[in-house]
C-alpha cells in the first residue's frame, strides 16, 4: 500500500528522520514504535502530506496522479473537534468537506457512532462528553469519508477499560478493509494489534518484523523476576556474582534481578537455594516470556527524553 525509500526531514542541522525505508502492506496493522523524539509524528505528517521530505519517496499503490491524502485518514494524539457541536454534526461538518453526498454521509455518520458507542450521544455536544469519548469521537472523525489507509497516534490514550477493548476490536475489524498505521508507547496494545512493528530512534529504522519474532531478537528464553525484600548490597552482589558463572544474561533492578535463561524453570530451584545461601531475601518469583517492551529498552535505552 505504502512505499516509503530513503526518507529524510532536516529541520535546520537537525536530522528528525534519517533515511527511512521500509513497505507497508494492504490491509495490515503496522505498528510505529520508538521513544519521544524518534521521528514517529514527522514519519506521520510526512505520509500524510503535512510536511515535504527533506530528500527520499513515498509512493502509495494504485496512485493515479489524484492527491492521495483523501485516502488517508488521521487520528492525531490531541482531540480536535469543534465544541459547540454535536457528534453527528461533527461527523457531517467534516463529510461535507470531503464532498460526500447528504444521504450517504448521513447514514456513514450514524453508523461509525454507533460501532464506538457513541450512537446515544449522537445529539449532544462534544465538549460535554468524556474524554474517552472524546477520543472515539475523534476515531469516527478519521474515518467519516472512507478512507483506505487510517493513522492512529495513541488511539488508545485516555480510555477506560471497556472503551479500551471496543476500540481495539474496532481497529482488528477495520484492517480487513483499511491499511492501519498504529502509533502507540502501550507495548501490551502494539503486540495485541500489530501484524508487523518498526522500532525507529533518532530518524533511523532499528528493527522491522512480527510482534513474535521481535520478541526473539534479544535471545532465546523466559525471563525469571526475582523480587527481594530487605536485602543488603553484599548480599545481592554475592548472589550475583555466583549466578553469572552459570547464566549469562543477569540484570539488576531497584528491587528485583533478572535472570534470562532456556528452560529456566528446570534452574528455579537451584537458583532459590542460591539466594536463599547469599542471604537473599525473595518475597516473589515471577516468570514470563520475553515482552515488546523488554525489546524496546534493549534497542532504545532506558534514559527518559523530552
Amino acid at each position: 500500500m505504502i512505499s516509503i525509500s530513503n526518507l529524510c526531514k532536516k529541520f535546520g542541522n537537525i536530522t528528525a528522520v534519517d533515511g527511512l525505508s521500509f513497505d507497508i502492506h494492504k490491509n495490515e496493522i503496522f505498528g510505529l514504535l520508538g521513544p519521544n523524539g524518534a521521528g514517529k509524528t514527522t514519519t506521520i505528517n510526512m505520509i500524510c502530506g503535512l510536511l515535504p521530505p527533506s530528500h527520499g519517496a513515498i509512493k502509495f499503490s494504485d496512485y493515479n496522479g489524484n492527491d492521495h491524502t483523501s485516502r488517508i485518514g488521521y487520528c492525531p494524539q490531541e482531540n480536535i473537534f469543534y465544541p459547540k457541536l454535536t457528534c453527528f454534526e461533527q461527523l457531517l461538518f467534516i463529510g461535507q468537506m470531503y464532498g460526500l453526498a447528504s444521504k450517504e454521509l448521513k447514514t456513514r455518520a450514524l453508523e461509525l457512532l454507533d460501532l464506538l458507542g457513541l450512537k446515544v450521544k449522537a445529539n449532544e455536544r462534544a465538549s460535554n462528553l468524556s474524554g474517552g469519548m472524546k477520543r472515539r469521537l475523534n476515531i469516527c472523525l478519521a474515518l467519516i469519508h472512507n478512507p483506505e489507509i487510517l493513522i492512529l497516534d495513541e488511539p488508545e490514550a485516555g480510555l477506560d477499560p471497556q472503551s479500551r477493548i471496543l476500540v481495539r476490536e474496532f481497529i482488528k475489524a477495520s484492517s480487513k478493509e483499511k491499511t492501519i498505521i498504529l502509533t502507540t508507547h502501550n507495548m501490551d496494545e502494539a503486540d495485541r494489534l500489530s501484524d508487523r512493528i518498526a522500532i525507529i530512534d533518532y530518524g533511523k529504522l532499528l528493527l522491522l518484523d512480527t510482534p513474535k519474532n521481535l520478541k526473539k531478537t534479544i535471545g532465546e528464553g523466559d525471563i525469571l523476576e526475582i523480587v527481594m525484600e530487605n536485602s543488603s548490597e553484599n548480599s545481592i552482589t554475592m548472589f550475583i556474582e555466583q549466578a553469572s558463572s552459570i547464566y549469562q544474561n543477569i540484570k539488576k533492578g531497584p528491587k528485583y534481578i533478572l535472570i534470562k535463561h532456556s528452560n529456566i524453570m528446570e534452574h528455579l530451584s537451584p537458583i532459590r537455594n542460591m539466594a536463599e545461601s547469599c542471604g537473599v531475601l525473595i518475597s516473589e518469583i515471577k516468570l514470563r516470556e520475553n515482552t515488546l517492551e523488554d525489546v524496546f529498552i534493549h534497542l532504545t535505552g532506558r534514559n527518559l527524553r523530552q
